[in-house]
């Protein structure tokens, strides 16, 4: 093989793995909001609160109509999200359980560790536009001990 058609294939090889996988959570396309079920936007919710990456809140965040980032007023929005961060926040999770709720809202239970701290909230979601899920509330009283508490 000549050197020329090595440096080709080395170049398509690295371009192919390096190429940006689609999310399957994500089906409805690359600017879907919400989640596919309340345990996914619950858990996408939670990673980002854990990434400290307010945009992939707002996306998560919403009600029936749909995303908190359509929705609201973006300097409310970011002001809400660094405050509900900063309650949940947390070294890890699991998601106990889901039971249906109010007004079509599906509630679902997760234990969150923070350090020698455990709690367990509920976490409200809703289903909005295009079927996808939204958080749409929680129980920060249950966390409220958490916020401003490092991790040790």
């Amino acid at each position: 093989m000549s050197f020329r058609l090595i440096a080709v294939i080395a170049i398509l090889s690295s371009a192919c793995a390096s190429s940006p996988r689609p999310n399957p959570a994500q089906s409805a396309g690359v600017n879907a909001t919400g989640a596919l079920t309340p345990r996914l936007a619950v858990d996408q919710f939670l990673r980002a609160v854990k990434a400290q990456d307010l945009q992939a809140m707002s996306v998560i965040f919403g009600t029936k109509n749909g995303a908190a980032r359509d929705v609201m007023d973006r300097v409310e929005l970011e002001k809400r999200e660094i405050i509900l961060a900063c309650y949940f926040m947390h070294d890890k999770y699991r998601i106990l359980s889901e039971q249906s709720w109010e007004g079509g809202h599906r509630a679902v239970r997760v234990e969150l560790t923070k350090g020698q701290l455990t709690r367990q909230p509920t976490f409200y979601v809703i289903q909005g536009p295009g079927q996808r899920w939204y958080v749409d509330n929680m129980e920060i009283a249950a966390v409220k001990d958490f916020c401003g508490r490092s991790g040790n």
